[in-house]
C-alpha cells in the first residue's frame, strides 16, 4: 500500500534552476505538481516556446502573465486563471508582473525535473 506524502511549503527547500526561477515538486507514480515561483519580472519578451510529451494544467496563483500557444492568440492571465496544454503543443509565457507563482500539474511525471 502506498503512503500519502505531505509537502510543507515553508519547510521544503526549492530548487533554483535558472536566475529568478525556483520550483518545489511533489509527485506520485503518474502525476506531478510543481510550484514555480518567478521573481524577475516584468519581462520585455516571452520565454522561447517549448513543447513536451506531458499533458499540463497550470493554475496562476499570483501575478500576471501572457500565455502563448502555437496557432492561438496570446491570452493575458491573472491570479485565479488556469490554462491547459495538450501533449506536444508548443507554448510559452511572458511575465507581466514583478513576480508570479504558477502551480503546474503534469501527467505523466516530468522525469527531466527529478
Amino acid at each position: 500500500m502506498q503512503q500519502a506524502t505531505v509537502l510543507t511549503f515553508d519547510a521544503t527547500e526549492g530548487e533554483k534552476f535558472r536566475p529568478g526561477f525556483e520550483r518545489r515538486i511533489l509527485h506520485t507514480r503518474d502525476l506531478m505538481t510543481v510550484v514555480l515561483d518567478i521573481d524577475n519580472g516584468p519581462w520585455d519578451a516571452p520565454d522561447p516556446y517549448h513543447a513536451h510529451p506531458h499533458e499540463q494544467i497550470t493554475y496562476l496563483a499570483e501575478g500576471e502573465i501572457l500565455f502563448l500557444a502555437e496557432g492561438q492568440e496570446p491570452r493575458r492571465m491573472r491570479a485565479g486563471d488556469l490554462f491547459a496544454v495538450p501533449s506536444g503543443v508548443p507554448h510559452s509565457i511572458q511575465l507581466l508582473s514583478p513576480r508570479a507563482r504558477l502551480v503546474d500539474t503534469f501527467n505523466p511525471i516530468r522525469e527531466d525535473f527529478l
